[in-house]
């Protein structure tokens, strides 16, 4: 089944079962803890649907749960890295905490921060928790991990200020459960992303250095992961860190994974 989060008229955020042909949507009655288990077991039935009512009449959130965290994990592809020069995959995953704010809609306006001038893509399979990192997976959707690439702080990297702007990271556009994907906690799909039409990341999320388990565990040892938490799970060669394309005002990004759609967005003027 395929879940979303949406705004009615009054501006009031829901989350809806969407139907197959994505014209229609039933709200789900309850907080996301009280059926995200049923869900999660394809279980309609255990559900309290409202009636139907149009998808076009709504505003498309992202999918994220108002009580929900954010984290990330990077270096989990080994072609991203060995375009960086990484020969060698990493020990153990790298994570990262990124605020809600930072987080835009499917269709929504990617920010142009004005602390950077290297805005930079990366599209990733993004897990969504069901309840604690052992119980079963509410889903996945997608994530592009838009980051500013000429942060630099002392000894390295500035996670802060390359991963947490305000309004530069897509999701959505909604959560895909797993049996739609094959069942089990590791979906084998084909992931890319294109700019103004043209491919520029294309691989499969087999290739994980990480598996799905494998991050939820080192995440799970830090923080305690709960029902509605998303966890990026990092992103495949093609970046513009590569070959110093990176995004521009007015591009047009599609990040999309098989079986789960197509998220598209637009970047915006700089400042």
């Amino acid at each position: 089944m395929r879940i979303g989060r949406f705004a009615d008229s009054t501006g009031a955020g829901f989350w809806a079962l969407i139907d197959p042909a994505g014209e229609k949507v039933r709200r789900i009655d309850g907080d996301i803890t009280e059926w995200a288990a049923a869900a999660a077991a394809e279980d309609t039935a255990g559900l309290r649907l409202q009636d139907p009512e149009d998808a076009g009449a709504l505003t498309q959130l992202p999918p994220v749960d108002p009580g929900a965290r954010v984290f990330g994990v990077g270096a989990n592809y080994l072609a991203h890295l060995q375009k960086l020069g990484v020969t060698e995959p990493p020990e153990h995953p790298t994570a990262f905490v990124k605020p809600n704010s930072a987080l835009t809609p499917p269709g929504g306006t990617i920010r142009y921060p004005p602390t950077t001038g290297q805005l930079d893509y990366e599209v990733e399979l993004v897990i969504v928790l069901g309840g604690s990192a052992t119980d079963p997976l509410l889903g996945f959707t997608i994530g592009n991990d838009v980051s500013a690439r000429d942060a630099k702080g002392l000894g390295g990297l500035d996670l802060f200020s390359m991963k947490c702007l305000d309004s530069t990271c897509p999701v959505g556009p909604w959560i895909v459960t797993p049996a739609e994907l094959g069942g089990g906690r590791q979906p084998h799909l084909d992931i890319g992303l294109r700019v103004n039409g043209e491919v520029r990341q294309a691989d499969n999320t087999r290739a994980m250095v990480f598996s799905v388990e494998d991050i939820l565990a080192y995440v799970d040892e830090r923080i305690q992961l709960r029902c509605g938490d998303l966890i990026f799970t990092g992103t495949t060669s093609g970046v513009g860190l590569e070959d110093g394309r990176f995004l521009q005002p007015g591009d047009v990004v599609e990040a999309e994974i098989e079986g789960i759609g197509t998220l598209r967005n637009t970047v915006g003027n700089r400042p």
